[in-house]
Order: C-alpha cells, then structure tokens, then sequence
C-alpha cells in the first residue's frame, strides 16, 4: 500500500481526491496548508504528495522547495492557474507533474499510479527485478548504473528525481540519437505529448545542472536546434 499525502486548502476538493485515491487501495494523509504537509511528511513514510499553490502559511511552491530539500519523493501540483508560466515555475521548483482545476479525478489518478509507478521501479528492490540487472551505461565521466539507481560524473554521485533518472537513462541508451521533445515526452510519460515541449525543456535543464561542469556549454546533454536532444556519444 502507497501513502500519498492530499495538501489543499479547500477542504471539499482534499475529501473528494481522498475518496478517490482510497477507492484505489492507497492509503491517503489530509494537509490544508504548506507546514502541516511538511509536518506530516517529516512523520510518515509518503510515496507522493498531491498539493495545492494557493494556501495559508506556506504555499504549494514553498512547500515543495522544502521539500526537495531533501526528498525525491513526486509531487503534483495543483491549481487554478493554467498559464505556461504558472506550470513552468511549478516544474521549475520540482514537482513532477501539474494539473489544473477543475480536474477530471480519473485522469488524476491515472497520473498518480504513473508517478508511483516510475518512483517504485527506480527505488525499490522489486522495482529493479524489472530492469536490466547489472547495466551500467557509461559516456565519458558519466556513469548511470541502472541497478543501484546512481548516477555520478568524475566519480562523484548526483542526485536525481525519477523523472530526471528515467530521461537521463532513455537518453544514454541511445548515445548520438536525436529524440524530438515529443518523443521524450511520450517515452517518459507514457501519454500522448500534447504541449509538452516546456515540460521536458525544464526537466533537461535540472539534468545539465546536475552533470555538467558547465550548462551552457554542455558536454554530455546537448540541443539539436530545431530537432531535439541528445546524449553526446562516448568518445573513442
């Protein structure tokens, strides 16, 4: 059983996504404001947090900066504000997935066990029995080791989110290979890419910060203007 922690301040909108997610077999936590969330998390082992913008005391895009801290736990965000910018800023702090209000529950939930589902195959000793044991993927100084889930450069380990591990890991697998943001998109997120070129443009900016000495001039992860990315072939 997951745990998944619903933060909202509405209290209507956390007791209808709760009858949901319970229908579902997960376990649901309730937070109406940015540091009762925090609060919970720190107590309880959360597998994904569900959480409003707009809220008393701490926002949702305060919360979650908190959170990253420290955590690599999805995180959707919630909110009115349909605007590229407002999803951008959200994706920009962490979270793994926007969705607006008012939203239909079943897609909701369908993200959530998406999220869950890519959170569980790259942290969990069952999850790794489904991928290749034993890959280690190598360009350079980058190593993916694709059964321990870790990634370094020059010998130092970097953290990354499940979402940034699995387009990192795609991207290696076919070094010198230009994939379109369509086709990122769809291959991570397993749905049809529809707007989503600002979504894995921010996700592929956290991955050069995280393994390029310098992002602007990227040495593994690079545009093809016009085309796509791709990872930088092994040198010979």
């Amino acid at each position: 059983m997951y745990n998944i922690l619903v933060c909202d301040d509405d209290k209507e909108i956390v007791e209808a996504i709760s009858i949901y997610l319970s229908t579902e077999g997960y376990q649901v936590f309730k937070a109406y404001d940015g540091m009762e969330a925090l609060s919970i998390l720190k107590k309880e082992q959360i597998q994904l947090l569900l959480i409003d913008i707009m809220m008393p005391k701490l926002d949702g895009i305060r919360a979650t900066m908190k959170l990253r801290e420290q955590s690599n736990i999805p995180v959707i965000i919630l909110s009115a504000k349909s605007e590229d910018a407002d999803k951008i800023l959200g994706l920009n702090i962490g979270a793994d997935d926007y969705v607006t209000k008012p939203f239909n529950p079943l897609e909701l939930v369908a993200r959530v066990k998406s999220q869950l589902r890519r959170y569980t195959t790259l942290n969990t000793a069952e999850g790794n029995k489904r991928q290749t044991q034993g890959e280690l993927l190598i360009i350079d100084g980058l190593t993916l080791d694709n059964e321990s889930k870790q990634v370094s450069v020059d010998g130092e380990e970097v953290r990354l989110t499940p979402i940034e591990f699995s387009i990192l890991y795609f991207l290696m697998s076919h070094p010198g290979r230009v994939f379109s943001t369509s086709q990122i998109y769809e291959q991570i997120w397993e749905e049809e890419a529809i707007g989503a070129d600002n979504i894995v443009a921010v996700h592929i900016r956290h991955i050069r910060e995280k393994i390029e000495i310098n992002p602007k001039e990227p040495r593994y992860l690079k545009v093809v203007w016009g085309q796509g990315y791709k990872m930088e072939a092994p040198k010979k």
